[in-house]
């Protein structure tokens, strides 16, 4: 693996074994309902990833590495290239400009924080709960 591929991650598919975040996959419609629905109880962050940019995979593995909120949020993983169509729909149900990478903080159903590129910070997300 070359340096570049160390530092910022292939440009292969997301492999989440790794990760001390349990993500759920945002892979249907539907789940942006549960979402919205859990988040009355539980706020949730959804992260939207390109599977083809190294600077995503950069900004999900400092994430990644900064994340201990596990009790405190559940954690939807989007990889855009896939779902595309679910990307689209967050942007517009929860009224956000599309970017990628991003990271959304759902709290009573509305999205109350976004965030992308260099400004996805673990630290800054806990401050927002």
């Amino acid at each position: 693996m070359s340096v570049f591929s160390n530092l910022f991650g292939s440009s292969e598919k997301q492999d989440n074994s790794n990760s001390k975040i349990n993500w759920t996959p945002l892979t249907y419609m539907g789940q942006l309902d549960e979402i919205v629905a859990f988040s009355e109880q539980k706020p949730a962050v959804i992260f939207k990833h390109s599977t083809r940019c190294s600077i995503s995979r950069f900004a999900l593995k400092q994430f990644e590495k900064d994340f201990d909120l596990e009790d405190k949020v559940d954690a939807y993983f989007l990889d855009l290239l896939e779902h595309r169509d679910i990307s689209n729909e967050i942007a517009s149900r929860f009224g956000v400009y599309h970017q990628s990478p991003q990271l959304l903080l759902i709290k009573e159903g509305k999205s109350v924080y976004d965030v992308s590129h260099e400004g996805i910070n673990a630290g800054v997300l806990k401050g927002k709960l």
